[in-house]
């Protein structure tokens, strides 16, 4: 063998093996990126626990400030992984915003709403799911709320592991109420609260489901299938502009800035009128120049919905931020009081430095965990596109308001994933409507519509695991609340 060929020999050998390290090494970098993420939330929630140790070491029950800190950023980092991507999960299962995109949005709008207007305010026990006077001591009160902050938590990042959005409120309430029954018996429990929060199962996301499968019609009928859709879209996109900025500023003025001003139900829709109106003037200009020289297919729709989307995402954020957050760390805000002033009051003023482990603690979660959830939501449930997820978010914002006018408790999670659905089947329905009219003009045989027909645009898999996820959430949260507060009472108490 001359030289020549030895070294060639040499070389290719050498390939092989650098690409034997290459692989190697990408191999270990993937199994050891979970890894990352577990260590960058375990060293958040010991950061809150030292935060409180900093704010409160030395004073009498610290230790229990300082445990109830860290799982109050456990419970954080669950929510950032699982709630945030109802919001989110939309936006990015119809290309109108990239996954870094959606979650460098989401972080921002949820923390700004979690510090900006967050709940100055909460009821300790979540809606008055229990009556605290009902606890033998302060001592007992605080072990209830320690175990439904762990079970809560741990019921959510269980269910984000399987891959389904649940309601993070639900799973406080539930962590609540088992909490408060293994303390104190049945008969301190609201049944009447509780009744109501059931009821919210089915009114939740069937409300959001009707109303986005209504405007996606809407948009069918009044853009998608007319002769010349760029025409009709400069008439009506605007329209749903309005709506969608007016919804939002009432939206906003009812929920997610009433801890700044209170406003009153007529003013808030009257704030969103004016919005809706404005927004109206100002997008039918852009629209217009926006839809110039696009061609007349349903793609170039596609692009005049993008931007509103993204807007009605961020919006959403921020609200959630608001009002969901507060509820998550309800139960250490009790904790911290009840431990300050010796006893339990009806609702306590949310500290600042857990609000900060909140808006943090979402924004870790959805970085490191939130992706998972995001394509559930966006895109394994029923392809989306801008339009259907704009019906989406837009009719997350309008149940909302309904459920607060007609004073019915709902959850986001439910009323986001509901349209959802809502868009997917409303898809089937008009996916066979339509089939069966080209049968009858065609002519086709029965077995070529039947198979046409077996086509579905919703997987069932995802919705029952989701329907099944939701109906036990309460029930659940509340077994595990009512052992971890029996071991709480037995061995550390």
């Amino acid at each position: 063998m001359s030289e020549t060929e030895d070294h060639g020999k040499q070389w290719k050998t050498l390939d092989k093996d650098l690409n034997r390290i290459t692989q190697f090494e990408s191999a270990t970098f993937h199994i050891a990126r979970p890894m990352v993420g577990l260590g960058v939330a375990l060293a958040f929630i010991i950061v809150a626990g030292l935060l409180a140790a900093f704010l409160f070491g030395g004073q009498p029950g610290s230790a229990v400030v300082i445990a109830a800190a860290a799982l109050g950023a456990y419970m954080a980092i669950n929510i950032g992984a699982n709630d945030v991507a109802n919001n989110m999960g939309p936006a990015v299962g119809a290309n109108a915003l990239t996954m870094g995109g959606a979650i460098v949005i989401a972080a921002l709008f949820e923390s700004a709403g979690a510090l900006l207007a967050g709940g100055d305010v909460v009821s300790t026990i979540s809606k008055g799911i229990i009556d605290p006077t009902a606890m033998a001591d302060t001592r007992i009160f605080i072990w209830a709320m320690m175990a439904a902050l762990l079970s809560s938590a741990l019921w959510v990042n269980l269910a984000t592991w399987i891959g389904a959005p649940v309601s993070t409120t639900h799973a406080v309430v539930g962590g609540v109420m088992g909490a408060g029954i293994a303390a104190a018996g049945f008969g301190t429990v609201n049944w009447a609260s509780m009744g109501t929060i059931a009821a919210s199962w089915v009114i939740s996301p069937l409300l959001g489901g009707v109303i986005a499968a209504g405007f996606l019609w809407f948009i069918k009928a009044r853009i998608i299938y007319k002769d010349d859709k760029i025409a009709a879209a400069r008439v009506w996109v605007p329209v749903l502009i309005g709506i969608m900025m007016g919804t939002f500023a009432t939206y906003l003025a009812i929920k997610g800035l009433k801890q700044i001003v209170h406003i009153d139900l007529l003013t808030a829709v009257l704030i969103g009128l004016a919005v809706g109106a404005l927004s109206y003037v100002g997008s039918a200009p852009l629209i217009r120049r926006q839809s110039q020289g696009l061609e007349n297919r349903n793609k170039s729709l596609k692009a005049l919905f993008g931007l509103p989307l993204v807007i009605s995402a961020a919006l959403l954020s921020f609200a959630h931020g608001a009002n969901d957050v507060a509820n998550a760390v309800g139960p250490l805000a009790a904790i911290v009081h009840a431990n300050a002033e010796g006893g339990f009051a009806g609702s306590v003023n949310i500290p600042h430095w857990v609000m900060v482990i909140g808006a943090l603690g979402i924004s870790f979660g959805l970085i490191l965990f939130g992706p998972k959830l995001i394509r559930m939501v966006g895109s394994q449930i029923t392809k989306l596109n801008p339009m259907r997820a704009y019906c989406v978010a837009l009719s997350a914002a309008i149940t909302v308001i309904l459920a607060s006018w007609l004073g019915l408790p709902v959850s986001s999670t439910h009323i986001a994933v509901g349209g959802v659905f809502g868009v997917g089947f409303f898809r089937e329905w008009y996916h066979e409507k339509r089939l069966d009219e080209t049968a009858r003009s065609k002519k086709i045989t029965r077995i070529a519509a039947e198979e046409r027909h077996r086509r579905k645009l919703v997987r069932r898999s995802h919705f029952m695991t989701i329907v099944a996820a939701w109906i036990i959430t309460v029930p659940a949260a509340a077994t595990m609340s009512a052992v971890v507060f029996w071991f709480l009472a037995h061995f550390a108490g």
